[in-house]
């Protein structure tokens, strides 16, 4: 091709319109190339340094309400697949609300890949952005914490800028707002499927040894899997679900499960049920939403982070065991350690920044993580705690 050919060909896609803006409510307009589904969409900005799983981070239920800027410039290389993903419905939309890329779509190169990540994002209604400065934007965050923001794609190109700033600051932020209604289950069922094996896929659940209750506050199916692994026969229900209703299933076990957005929002209805459950004696574990759940249940206080932990490689220690594990995090608020009362023990820390990460009561066989042992990140540096639970179970039935 001549010097006259090429130069036509780079000023040809120099005058592609760029079709995405990425609106913060301070003002900031961030242009880009829009992939997936066309519209808007208004949420928290947030960044997640996991360089793989992105199919699983998008439909964690965990993340609703947030758009996700993705730090690994090369994501949807491996396209998507059927199984790789989170929510519990898998009609369901629950999710990240957009995604901030750096580079655009790659074909897919993975023999598990039955589309590309934009044709999958646009089947599940979310918004992504390309072409974007992303280690601008992370240091953005950083500095001055997570922005309230619009993402929108026009094919057009075609935006009312004035709009998407306004639509941006009247949004509250995920301060004070309850997300949980939106993501749990409406009614209960049964779960007996077993994690992932290579070339297998997935097994079926026999003889379970013990009955746990879940509590869905926004489940992800890899902890519904671990438990089942683990030797439970899980009955999954609502978040609204009492403690009367739970404990009436006879259950060996309760768990409580990740979710989105304020813990003291959602536990204005939910904490009142978790202090009964403690009260009970059952053993109980409790994940992300859930962890922050019961610190609050037990006279602890929650608030708000900078700008949170989003990722799969963060440093977490076992103050127990002594033990470093890598773990997958995503969370923007905090158990706030200095409000704990004596009964409790912190038994995980954060050592990025030294944040709580887990507690246990002392006088009860309850327990709670702020990390994800289900992702395995590690790959199976967590899944220990899945067995802790189990033996928790066993002991409190022999006595």
């Amino acid at each position: 091709m001549s010097t006259a050919a090429n130069a036509g060909k780079a000023d040809a896609w120099a005058l592609k319109p760029m079709t995405a803006r990425l609106v913060l409510a301070d003002g900031s307009v961030i242009s880009g190339r829009g992939l997936g589904a066309v519209g808007t969409a208004v949420g928290e900005v947030c960044f997640n340094t996991a360089m793989t799983g992105y199919q699983e981070i998008l439909t964690d239920p965990s993340y609703a309400g947030q758009i996700i800027t993705f730090t690994f410039p090369h994501i949807g290389n491996v396209g998507a697949n059927a199984d790789d993903t989170e929510t519990t419905n898998l009609a369901s939309r629950a999710g990240a609300r957009g995604c901030v890329l750096r580079a655009t779509i790659s074909a897919p190169s993975n023999y598990r890949a039955i589309e590309t990540l934009d044709q999958w994002l646009k089947a599940r209604g979310i918004i992504a952005i390309c072409e974007v400065d992303t280690r601008a934007l992370t240091a953005r965050i950083r500095e001055q914490g997570m922005p309230n923001g619009v993402i929108a794609h026009s094919p057009d190109g075609t935006f009312d800028i004035d709009a998407l700033k306004a639509e941006a600051r009247a949004w509250p932020g995920l301060d004070g707002m309850d997300l949980v209604p939106d993501v749990t289950t409406g009614q209960s069922y049964t779960w007996d499927e077993l994690r992932w094996v290579w070339n297998k896929g997935y097994a079926r659940q026999e003889n379970p040894e013990f009955h746990v209750v879940a509590v869905d506050y926004g489940l992800k199916r890899n902890i519904l899997r671990c438990l089942a692994n683990a030797g439970c026969r899980v009955t999954v229900v609502p978040a609204q679900a009492t403690a009367e209703d739970i404990l009436a299933r006879k259950p060996d076990g309760v768990f409580l499960a990740n979710g989105p957005g304020d813990p003291a929002a959602t536990g204005k209805y939910a904490v009142p049920e978790i202090k009964k459950l403690v009260a009970s004696g059952l053993p109980m574990f409790g994940i992300c939403l859930g962890h922050q759940m019961l610190g609050l249940a037990v006279g602890g206080k929650t608030r708000k982070m900078h700008q949170g932990h989003h990722g799969a490689n963060h440093p977490v220690k076992d103050n127990t065991t002594g033990k470093v594990e890598i773990v997958s995090m995503n969370h923007g608020f905090t158990v706030d350690r200095e409000t704990l009362p004596a009964s409790v023990e912190e038994t995980h820390v954060s050592l990025f920044d030294g944040t709580n990460c887990g507690i246990r009561l002392k006088d009860k066989p309850v327990f709670s993580v702020q990390h994800h042992p289900e992702a395995s990140p590690g790959p199976e540096d967590s899944h220990y705690l899945f067995d802790r639970f189990v033996e928790l179970m066993r002991d409190h039935k022999k006595s």
